[in-house]
C-alpha cells in the first residue's frame, strides 16, 4: 500500500511540473526594414516578437553606421519615440524624418511576462 501511495505522489507531482505554462524569451520574429535590407527612406521602424512585450521595459536605439564618402561613420538617431503596437508584440520607431542613405544599426532589448531581458541587433541599409 505504501508503495503505491508512493507512485501516485509521484504521478502527481509529475503531472504538475507538465501542467506550468512554459515560459520563454520573446523572440524577434521580423523587422521593417528587414534585416540587410536596401531601402529607400524609411520613416518608422518596426519589430514584432513571438511574445507580448513590458512597454516600459522594451527599446530600441538606432545608430547610422556609414554614410556616402564617410564608411565607418557613427552617429546616433534622435528625435524619435517608440511605443509598442496594438498587438502588444510590435516595437514602432516613429522618425521625425526618413533616414537618409547610409548604413544602419537597431539595437533592441526586449522584455516579456518572463522579466528577462533579451537584446539584439538588426542592420540595414537606405539608398
Amino acid at each position: 500500500m505504501r508503495r503505491f501511495r508512493h507512485l501516485a505522489v509521484a504521478v502527481m507531482a509529475g503531472s504538475f511540473a507538465l501542467a506550468a505554462p512554459a515560459i520563454a524569451h520573446p523572440k524577434l520574429l521580423t523587422s521593417t526594414p528587414a534585416a540587410n535590407a536596401s531601402v529607400s527612406g524609411p520613416s518608422e521602424v518596426t519589430l514584432t516578437f513571438s511574445e507580448k512585450l513590458m512597454p516600459r521595459l522594451s527599446g530600441m536605439d538606432i545608430v547610422m553606421t556609414g554614410m556616402p564618402g564617410m564608411p565607418n561613420h557613427r552617429m546616433k538617431v534622435t528625435g524619435f519615440r517608440t511605443a509598442i503596437g496594438g498587438d502588444g508584440k510590435t516595437l514602432v520607431a516613429k522618425l521625425s524624418r526618413p533616414l537618409a542613405a547610409g548604413t544602419y544599426q537597431i539595437a533592441w532589448h526586449a522584455v516579456s511576462a518572463d522579466t528577462h531581458r533579451i537584446e539584439g541587433t538588426v542592420t540595414f541599409s537606405v539608398r
